[in-house]
């Protein structure tokens, strides 16, 4: 394996993670690189690229992060058995939902190791039936926002408010307007607990990376009259918005198809969940 984390190029950091696959017993190496500029604090507060205390320390010390961990190491094995050790202190489904939504706000890597571990386990949490109680719930559990929140009044400048998504390879994309949530009715801006979960299995189950995948939020309204005078409801505050208007935001997925090219595989939920 290749011993060089890091390349100075045109005055640029790149760090290079490496990765080993396990064969027949054998070592077979396989690089899994992951460029990017951010170095530092950066790399722990990303998802994407942050391992917690299994960064090695030649990793630290390249990628500017010494110092900034504890000085232990701590194998992607042993951060598992802690994960599931404080999964199982958690009293109801809700709080383990949150546990591993704050998991994966973290460290992506960890999180879907925990998902794969025991599938049948952990994808009844992610998912249904707990995302329901989770959705009806999103404004106290809410921590950290993930995906795109497009409102009706927004229709005029779709296209470039998806250019502020970080990701230019997006492969899935699923799109909620929250009016009718597993059978739960209007819950609007809470609707999108739907396509992060939904995401979650695609990369479970299906096996795409996690930053190719893009939840969005159509947030036109609600009419449901609790969560409009919910003082933690993060969506707009006035009923939803129908007719010509909402027809409008009918070319989103248009948007989406020319924004993310031919690779994007279109979900739309809304209307129908």
């Amino acid at each position: 394996m290749a011993r060089r984390l890091v390349a100075r190029e045109s005055g640029e950091w790149e760090s290079m993670m490496m990765m080993k696959k396990m064969k027949d017993g054998a070592e077979e190496k396989r690089s899994t690189a992951v460029a990017t500029k951010k170095r530092g604090y950066d790399i722990t507060r990303n998802p994407y690229l942050n391992k917690g205390m299994a960064f090695s320390l030649e990793e630290r010390l390249q990628l500017g992060i010494h110092g900034l961990l504890p000085p232990c190491f701590l194998s992607q094995d042993v951060q598992l058995l802690r994960v599931l050790r404080n999964y199982d202190l958690k009293k109801d489904d809700l709080d383990r939902y949150i546990l591993l939504m704050g998991l994966q706000d973290r460290n992506e890597k960890l999180f879907y190791r925990v998902l794969l571990c025991d599938i049948e386990r952990f994808l009844p949490i992610v998912y249904t039936p707990t995302v329901g109680l989770a959705c009806q719930q999103y404004g106290l559990t809410f921590r950290r926002p993930r995906g795109l929140f497009i409102t009706i009044h927004d229709r005029s400048h779709i296209a470039t408010l998806l250019q502020s998504w970080p990701e230019t390879d997006v492969r899935a994309v699923v799109v909620t307007d929250g009016e009718r949530i597993l059978g739960l009715g209007d819950l609007g801006c809470y609707g999108m607990g739907i396509p992060v979960g939904k995401l979650a299995l695609y990369t479970a189950c299906g096996g795409i990376p996690p930053q190719k995948c893009l939840p969005i939020m159509l947030d036109v309204g609600t009419d449901n009259e609790e969560l409009l005078k919910d003082p933690l409801y993060i969506g707009l505050r006035h009923k939803r918005v129908r007719g010509e208007a909402y027809d409008d935001c009918g070319g989103v997925c248009e948007i989406i198809y020319k924004t993310f090219s031919d690779s994007t595989y279109w979900f739309n939920p809304h209307h129908a969940e």
